[in-house]
């Protein structure tokens, strides 16, 4: 093991290579993620609903029992086509290659399939690689792997649910500041600052716009989110971040407004502008503050 760190410390192709491989096969496992965190969301608040009204509810811990009784979590039942019902072998599931070798579709009911889930595998592998090609087979490059995982995985839940789950963005806001004990991303104090600041900059924005219109702007999970992120990379980072994530988000429900005749009473969630501006932050973030004069 030594031996294999040192070799990707000394030659930067081969850590981005790997680093890019190992993304292939986490982004298939993403795949996974984005799919079934939200029903198994859904599941524990149906049990949970259930027996606030006096229902009994056999529910496991982690992944509530589906309707039919079997467990449903990352783990079990096997990925399986919806349509017909086949069960995805190992050689069906080889990230990228499986899908262009069975041509987008089922091997057994030739159903299509989705062209994004191959596009989440090349996304990973890419923004993988760019992580260590940036700060190398270090703790930040390792630390920059997990948070563009994690930001992945959030956007698409995003767009597909509007929902920003809890069980993702605190575990990442407690990683960013336990990196940043070692000062990885952001001396401790910067990061506690920016965990706090991050939550309330959002939690002010929402309040004073619900108190204005009556309505709710965005989710508490985009709190948390920003929240997050301040951890990794500290409060200095913020105004960057919400500069352009606003701006991004902005133009783009412009062009929904304006392209896709999209009303503006349709909801459109935040959480992958700020995934977005997340990522710039960490292959931009000292101009970014320097721009702010916050370097």
């Amino acid at each position: 093991m030594p031996a294999m760190i040192e070799l990707l410390q000394q030659s930067p192709p081969v850590a981005i290579a790997a680093a890019s491989l190992l993304g292939l096969l986490i982004g298939s496992f993403l795949n996974v993620v984005i799919y079934r965190v939200p029903v198994m969301l859904e599941r524990e608040w149906a049990a949970q609903a259930a027996e606030l009204a006096g229902v009994t509810a056999d529910a496991d811990a982690a992944a509530p029992a589906s309707p039919d009784g079997a467990k449903f979590n990352l783990m079990v039942p096997r990925s399986r086509c919806p349509s017909c019902g086949h069960e995805i072998t190992a050689l069906e599931n080889i990230p990228v290659l499986s899908w262009l070798v069975l041509r987008g579709r089922c091997s057994s009911c030739s159903t299509p399939i989705s062209a994004r889930y191959p596009a989440i595998e090349l996304i990973t592998a890419g923004l993988s690689g760019l992580a260590i090609w940036h700060l190398g087979a270090t703790a930040a490059g390792l630390g920059a792997l997990v948070l563009t995982w994690f930001l992945v995985s959030l956007t698409f839940i995003d767009v597909d649910t509007q929902l920003l789950p809890d069980n993702m963005t605190l575990p990442l806001l407690w990683l960013g500041l336990l990196l940043n004990l070692s000062g990885v991303f952001a001396p401790l104090h910067s990061a506690v600052i920016g965990a706090i600041a991050g939550y309330l900059s959002l939690w002010t924005v929402y309040w004073g716009f619900k108190l204005a219109t009556g309505k709710e702007g965005m989710g508490y999970g985009d709190f948390k989110l920003l929240a997050a992120l301040g951890a990794w990379f500290g409060w200095q980072a913020l105004p960057g971040i919400i500069l352009l994530s606003s701006v991004v988000g902005a133009v783009v429900g412009i062009g929904l407004m304006v392209l896709a005749r999209r009303g503006r009473e349709v909801p459109m969630p935040f959480g992958p502008y700020l995934a977005g501006a997340g990522l710039l932050t960490l292959y931009f973030g000292r101009p970014i503050a320097a721009y702010f004069g916050l370097a």
